[in-house]
């Protein structure tokens, strides 16, 4: 069974059925449905992948699509792409469920009435994107669905997002488009210079030699991936983005899309350039130390709650990217980890801060004040979802920050320390802002407040299950990430870092 296509085709006609419906609500109903058949269909097919193949993609299928210029449609999933698409294919119906009343003109601070099945198709079709270029391994194949992504998400921000949509929506696509611009100009020098004529990923490795030529090609698809992810200094997009896009659209422009720029330093610029990757390494570690320390620091000062979700955000891909460059076992099956949980931990700041959003009218955080009293499951499950974002033993983003951490201080120890002072710089903008909206007097404001409804709990529950469960068992999803991170790493030409070899090397010195 082509599984990967079937993923991809299920969401594509969803849309279709979604936009030729009448009636709204069962437009919605449709929307859910297609979605979970996506997720039922994605956990089958991750029973049947087996981390102990030899093969580098598993559920492979490669067809011809432009034979001139060897371009093919190619796909398959190691386990670093399957975590990712499964992520992906979760959040999905989560988002769908969430957004229940976000197109339709009910909600308290809902924009001007929009189509509602046009909004639900297009998350369908961004769906079908995100699985895509997990899946993707032809690399012209992955640039195409790398751009294809910003156009339902550019519809969803500029047509049902805040007041300020349309800036942050035009903001989103032309940084987005600069950066896939040059990414498109590194994707055909790399076919010129490989000499290969095929756009496969597996036959390119190995395919530069020139350290040169590595270094010039590594940072057209860096740039691309640091504007993406975002990584500082290219993040200025992200909190206006974030801030006026619906609450749904918002998790998964921070859940999913911006990990396609963490994914894509993880498997092209270190696979495909692992000389220009170690020599660039020491400024990306700078990059992404500063921006952990900013991202916390600015978090601090936000009263926007969307724009403070938003750059902590900034913070945490501060830490995936340290992992990812680190270029040790633990740091790199840490930052994979990383991307999932982070997933799962804003997904869930950013769907709460939606509800409250909705009842109250406002995201500024001085509007809220004693919400606990009144609303006790919202204030708890945005107490555990806030404790997760600051990584707190016990949910499972401190798995992965724990071994980004490890795994980076190994090599790179100045760094790890300073990295480490993100996590009490969080422990203030999570706790301060719980404090101000949660804590405290009643505001007038917040006295009507329901708490949340059977819908809502349907929300927010699987993610604050998931942040729960692989807090203390994380081995399930490291059983599937390790073997393909290893094999990462030997492609880089990277020896497993111990402290047993470091002496045995120091001794023979």
């Amino acid at each position: 069974m082509p599984w990967l296509s079937t993923l991809m085709a299920v969401p594509v006609l969803g849309a279709v059925g979604v936009s030729l419906v009448k009636n709204d609500k069962l437009a919605k109903q449709v929307a859910l449905a297609v979605s979970l058949v996506v997720l039922a269909l994605t956990v089958v097919m991750a029973t049947r992948f087996d981390p102990s193949s030899a093969e580098r993609f598993q559920f492979a299928e490669v067809h011809q699509w432009i034979p001139r210029f060897g371009v093919n449609y190619g796909v398959g999933v190691d386990g670093i792409a399957l975590v990712l698409i499964a992520l992906s294919a979760l959040l999905v119906p989560i988002v769908i469920l969430a957004s229940w009343h976000d197109a339709d003109g009910t909600g308290a601070a809902a924009p001007p009435k929009r189509s509602v099945r046009t909004y639900f198709a297009l998350l369908l079709v961004l769906e079908a994107m995100m699985i895509g270029v997990f899946a993707a391994t032809d690399v012209f194949l992955f640039y195409v669905f790398f751009e294809a992504m910003l156009i339902p998400m550019y519809f969803m921000i500029g047509s049902y997002g805040g007041v300020q949509r349309s800036y942050a929506a035009v903001k989103f696509l032309l940084y987005s488009l600069f950066g896939g611009l040059l990414m498109l100009v590194a994707v055909i020098a790399l076919y010129v210079v490989a000499e290969k004529n095929t756009f496969m990923f597996p036959e390119l490795i190995g395919a530069i030699q020139d350290p040169g030529t590595q270094k010039w090609l590594f940072l057209g698809f860096f740039i691309a991936f640091a504007v993406k992810a975002p990584l500082w200094p290219f993040h200025t997009w992200l909190p206006d983005a974030a801030a006026q896009a619906p609450a749904g659209a918002a998790v998964l422009l921070v859940g999913v899309l911006d990990k396609v720029g963490t994914y894509g330093m993880l498997r092209f610029c270190l696979e495909l350039f692992p000389d220009a990757s170690k020599f660039f390494t020491p400024l990306v570690i700078v990059l992404a130390v500063v921006g952990i320390v900013y991202g916390a620091i600015v978090a601090i000062g936000q009263t926007d709650m969307k724009r403070l979700i938003a750059y902590t955000s900034i913070s945490h891909f501060g830490f995936i990217a340290l992992g990812v460059f680190a270029m040790t076992k633990d740091a790199g099956a840490g930052a994979t980890l990383y991307m999932v949980n982070h997933g799962f931990s804003t997904g869930a700041l950013f769907l709460i801060a939606g509800f409250l959003i909705y009842r109250r009218g406002s995201s500024r955080i001085a509007d809220y004040g004693g919400v606990q009293k009144v609303s006790p499951v919202l204030a708890g499950t945005f107490l555990i979802a806030g404790l997760s974002g600051l990584s707190l033993p016990g949910l499972s983003t401190f798995v992965s920050e724990f071994m980004v951490l490890m795994g980076s201080y190994e090599r790179y120890k100045v760094a790890a320390i300073i990295a480490a002072s993100g996590v009490v710089l969080a422990a203030i903008y999570i706790l301060w802002m719980y404090q101000r909206t949660m804590n405290g007097p009643t505001a007038e404001s917040v006295k009507g407040f329901t708490d949340l409804n059977a819908r809502e709990r349907w929300v927010v529950g699987p993610l604050v299950a998931l942040l729960i469960a692989f807090g203390f068992f994380p081995k399930p999803m490291l059983d599937v990430i390790n073997p393909a991170v290893d094999k990462t790493l030997s492609s880089v030409h990277v020896t497993p870092f111990t402290p047993a070899v470091a002496e045995k090397k120091g001794a023979g010195q």
